[in-house]
């Protein structure tokens, strides 16, 4: 017992260098584990935004794109973050009201400004892309159509974002930027690059041809092979360092609604009878129709009589579907072609070539009539056969069948479904033997099909990027600090050992 009371009055440093050993121990755990945490954290998501707005004839849509900030190849890796569909008709539909097309588009707005983060609101571009409706207003009314885009450019100018301008855009952009999505969807632009650019550049692969229909206007686009003849139809792209000559052709008032009052002024042959018997509508179908709806449009113009643009008439159905081919194969001139080959209406058209995808007014059209799922590829024989099954059922049965449906939608099936079969087969010169080769489309992943992902994709090419998110420390300084830690630590123990370990067992000797 005196030995120990000896020890403890010779080591009088013993319990502060204890305390201070163990101080250091647990700031360099601390340390070392806080260092660890804070470096492996995930790293905040660095993205951009994009807001672009589809203002087609019938509706307009907003969409939000997201892309990294840090892009590959000159092109942003852009997804479809969320769309919202503006309530109300097309802004074309405002001409009487321009000041009620920019109010309509404000609900969508505010609620991109809920989901973009607020810190790259100045930073996201807006635009508004105007199709055939607008199109057409502008041939009709050019003073009423600079007012519409006007209202439109002072509820999106007033909005926090970048606002890049509302234009109407040609139907050749409409149909390129349409071929852009699709593919891009697809990966067929081979986005994926290689560690420090080592690995080899990836061969380009077959693209898909995009078709596209709306209410005003339809597209189709694709890569032929050899020489495209028109250069009006031509165009060139560089995406992801590969380059595309693509041939697309836009043909205003071919869009379902259009093509439906053409095939109408057709019939009434410039007098108005008091009723028309049309077999596009199902039988039993009965709607009374003005005179002025249908010649009111552009696109009736060469069908219009001066004496007979006023009154009505009504239009019952007949339910003949190869009947109602026939009566829409009229709006089609293929009477001459000037080139080697042609579409419709002396359009030049090289040859078909590949696969192609339908989207828009296509899909939303065969998918009601289920002929865009199968376990195996509806055939263009069996599409007519079950256009002719649906146009021949009854419309009181119809109805009950189909009681959701909107009576304006379910009564034109008939003939928007007609119209795809004839514009595809006369029209594109789609035959039984290719026509598997069209896939009818509404969203490929997450993004919808259409011409507004393209324009997006476009736009980030002008986007310049940024330096992409990095942990605080480099790595090598990182692994060089977490040993130096870990040293220091070691130290700490090698010294308490070789102060209290050694003491502690010649305290032990003694005792003993």
């Amino acid at each position: 017992m005196d030995t120990k009371r000896d020890m403890k009055q010779k080591n009088p440093w013993h319990r502060q260098l204890t305390v201070v050993i163990a101080f250091l121990f647990v700031v360099g755990i601390i340390a070392l584990v806080t260092t660890a945490v804070v470096q492996n954290k995930p790293l905040p998501k660095n993205s951009k935004y994009g807001i672009v707005l589809d203002a087609g004839s019938s509706h307009t849509s907003l969409y939000i794109y997201e892309w990294p900030a840090e892009k590959q190849n000159d092109t942003g890796v852009v997804q479809q973050l969320h769309v919202c569909h503006v309530k109300g008709p097309g802004i074309s539909s405002y001409a009487m009201d321009p000041e009620g097309s920019g109010r309509s588009l404000q609900d969508c707005m505010d609620e991109a400004k809920r989901i973009i983060p607020e810190r790259r609101h100045e930073e996201t571009p807006v635009s508004l892309g105007a199709t055939a409706g607008m199109r057409l207003l502008k041939l009709q009314n050019p003073e009423g159509s600079e007012k519409v885009l006007s209202s439109v450019e002072k509820t999106l100018s007033s909005s926090p974002f970048e606002f890049q301008g509302a234009r109407i855009i040609t139907g050749q952009d409409e149909g390129a930027y349409g071929w852009i999505t699709v593919n891009y969807l697809m990966g067929n632009f081979k986005q994926g690059s290689g560690w420090l650019n080592l690995w080899p550049k990836p061969e380009t692969t077959e693209t898909l041809g995009a078709l596209d229909l709306g209410g005003a206007s339809t597209q189709i686009t694709f890569v032929p092979e050899g020489e495209i003849e028109s250069l009006e139809s031509s165009l060139y792209f560089q995406l992801y360092g590969n380059k595309y000559s693509v041939y697309t052709h836009s043909f205003l008032c071919y869009g379902k609604d259009q093509a439906l009052k053409i095939t109408l002024a057709k019939q009434l042959q410039g007098h108005v009878p008091d009723s028309l018997v049309d077999p596009c509508f199902n039988p039993g179908f009965i709607k009374n129709m003005s005179v002025h709806s249908i010649y009111s449009s552009p696109c009736t113009a060469g069908e219009r009589n001066p004496t007979s643009t006023q009154g009505g008439f009504h239009l019952k159905g007949s339910g003949n579907a190869p009947q109602c081919s026939e009566n829409v194969k009229q709006i089609f001139n293929l009477t001459h072609c000037p080139s080697s080959s042609c579409s419709f209406n002396r359009v030049y058209q090289p040859q078909l070539q590949g696969n192609f995808g339908a989207f828009s007014a296509y899909y939303f059209v065969m998918a009601f009539l289920n002929l865009t799922t199968s376990e195996r590829p509806v055939t263009l024989v069996e599409a007519k056969e079950k256009m002719r099954e649906f146009c021949s059922t009854p419309w009181q049965t119809l109805k009950e069948n189909f009681p959701k449906v909107k009576e304006k939608y379910l009564g034109e099936y008939c003939f928007s479904g007609t119209y795809i079969l004839t514009l595809l087969e006369t029209g594109y010169k789609f035959s039984p033997e290719n026509w598997n080769t069209i896939r009818f489309i509404k969203k490929i992943g997450d993004s919808d099909a259409g011409w507004t992902l393209g324009y997006m994709l476009n736009l980030t090419n002008m986007i310049p990027s940024e330096a992409p998110c990095s942990p605080p420390l480099p790595h090598a300084g990182y692994v060089s600090l977490m040993v130096i830690f870990s040293l220091l630590l070691m130290g700490l123990l090698v010294t308490g050992w070789l102060c209290f370990g050694k003491t502690t067992c010649t305290s032990q000797k003694e005792v003993v």
